[in-house]
C-alpha cells in the first residue's frame, strides 16, 4: 500500500478553514509532507472555479443584451441542480487525473455543500472512482463561525479567488445554515457508506478557530489526518 492518500475529500462550510488547509500543506516541505501528513505532492479539485465561470459567462450574456443561463440578477442559481453540475464536473477532472497516472499525488477534492443541497446527495453524485479511492475530511464550524469568517476574508478586489471571496448573508442561510454532515457522521471518526463504498472520514475542530495561525492548525490538523489514515489504510 502506498504510504499516502490517494484523494481526499475536503468539505465544510463555507469560510470553515478549507482553503487555509490547502496552502497549509503546500507550503510544507515535499518530504515532510508526505512523511507526516500522509499527503503527495498536491492536485486541486475544487468547484469554485466552475461556479465563479457561470457567474461570468451569465454577465457577459446579459451585458450582450442575451438572457442569462445559469443565474438570475442576484446571482441565485435558477436550478438546483447547478450544484450537482458542479460535482459532476469536479468528477470528470477526476477521470482526467487518473488518466495521467498519478503516482505519488494526493487529490484534494474540495466542495461545501448545505440546505437541501446536502453532504448526503452530495456523496450520491461524486463519482464511485472518487468516492473507493477517498478519505474525507471535514472542517467543524458552527453556522455563526462560519458567517464570521466568511464576512473576515472577503477583499473584493479579490472576489474571483479561493482564499479572498465571500457570500451574502441571505446566500450563507439559505444554501448553507443547514448542514446534514451530523446525520450521515455522527462520530469525530468513522466511515460513510455511499455507492457501495465504505469511505472513511475524521473531522477537524475549528471553533476556537486554528486554522488562523499554522503554530495552531499544524497539531489540530495532523491529528485529524493520522486517524483519517488509520482508517483509511486498513
Amino acid at each position: 500500500m502506498s504510504d499516502i492518500f490517494h484523494t481526499i475529500i475536503l468539505t465544510a462550510r463555507p469560510a470553515a478553514g478549507k482553503s487555509e488547509v490547502i496552502d497549509f500543506l503546500k507550503r510544507m516541505s515535499p518530504e515532510r509532507r508526505r512523511a507526516e501528513f500522509h499527503v503527495g505532492e498536491i492536485v486541486e479539485i475544487d468547484d469554485f472555479p466552475y461556479i465563479w465561470e457561470k457567474f461570468e459567462e451569465d454577465k457577459i450574456l446579459e451585458d450582450t443584451g442575451r438572457e442569462r443561463i445559469w443565474t438570475d440578477k442576484k446571482l441565485y442559481f435558477k436550478e438546483d441542480w447547478a450544484w450537482d453540475f458542479f460535482l459532476l464536473k469536479m468528477n470528470v477532472a477526476f477521470q482526467r487525473h487518473l488518466a495521467t497516472g498519478g503516482s505519488g499525488k494526493t487529490v484534494l477534492f474540495e466542495f461545501a455543500r448545505g440546505g437541501k443541497n446536502g453532504l448526503r446527495h452530495a456523496f450520491d453524485v461524486v463519482s464511485p472512482e472518487v468516492l473507493s479511492r477517498a478519505g474525507i475530511l471535514y472542517i467543524q464550524v458552527s453556522y455563526e463561525e462560519s458567517v464570521r469568517k466568511n464576512h473576515r476574508r472577503f477583499k473584493p478586489e479579490l472576489a474571483h479567488s479561493v482564499l479572498f471571496h465571500s457570500l451574502p448573508d441571505e446566500k450563507m442561510e439559505l444554501y448553507y445554515k443547514d448542514t446534514d454532515w451530523k446525520e450521515i457522521a455522527p462520530d469525530m471518526q468513522g466511515t460513510i457508506s455511499a455507492q457501495g463504498a465504505q469511505v472513511p472520514y475524521a473531522v477537524m475542530p475549528n471553533e476556537p478557530e486554528v486554522t488562523d495561525d499554522f503554530a495552531k492548525l499544524e497539531p489540530a490538523l495532523k491529528d485529524a489526518l493520522d486517524r483519517l489514515w488509520k482508517l483509511y489504510r486498513k
